[in-house]
């Protein structure tokens, strides 16, 4: 078990596109066990590769109880989404912060599974925000971003007045 580090919110790496997955070998294996250990560990409900600064388009999300329903989405293609839903959502780069944010209710993607296996996930609820949150990070897309800049300007005095805490 590697556990990786998250980066942080305003960490401009999280910015970064990430590139498709091209070769499936044991080296993806390892990246989604880890992040998959580190997501657990956090805890959280989904972790893409971006937030550790691998920039691959690799993601996994758990939204189970039970956390025992783990998704691996590679290079995840969203094909369809429909309706609309305002969940709180929070982010492991983006600790201590939760806010509202408009979703699509149920989404239809395509993605490869750890082997390279493509298949077609059909989501709805916490699922599709988790899946839609997760995509956004492989598009370099935090999900503050989606607020206003007042509510962003005050994240990132609260982001900084930690950090300045922290450093004394």
């Amino acid at each position: 078990m590697a556990l990786l580090p998250i980066l942080r919110f305003p960490d401009t790496r999280l910015h970064t596109v990430a590139a498709p997955v091209t070769i499936f070998d044991d080296s993806i294996r390892t990246l989604v066990r880890n992040l998959a250990d580190t997501m657990y560990e956090a805890p959280g409900v989904g972790l893409a590769a971006t937030q550790v600064n691998v920039h691959k388009q690799v993601i996994v999300i758990d939204v189970s109880e039970a956390r025992n329903d783990l998704k691996v989405l590679i290079n995840p293609r969203l094909l369809k989404a429909d309706g609309i839903q305002f969940c709180e959502e929070g982010c492991l780069s983006v600790p201590g912060v939760y806010e509202e944010v408009q979703r699509a209710l149920h989404v239809q993607v395509e993605a490869h599974d750890a082997d390279g296996k493509l298949f077609l996930l059909e989501a709805q609820d916490l699922l599709a925000v988790c899946v839609q949150h997760e995509m956004d990070h492989l598009k370099g897309r935090v999900f503050v971003e989606y607020l206003s800049r007042m509510k962003q300007a005050r994240i990132r005095q609260r982001i900084d007045k930690e950090l300045r805490r922290k450093a004394a």
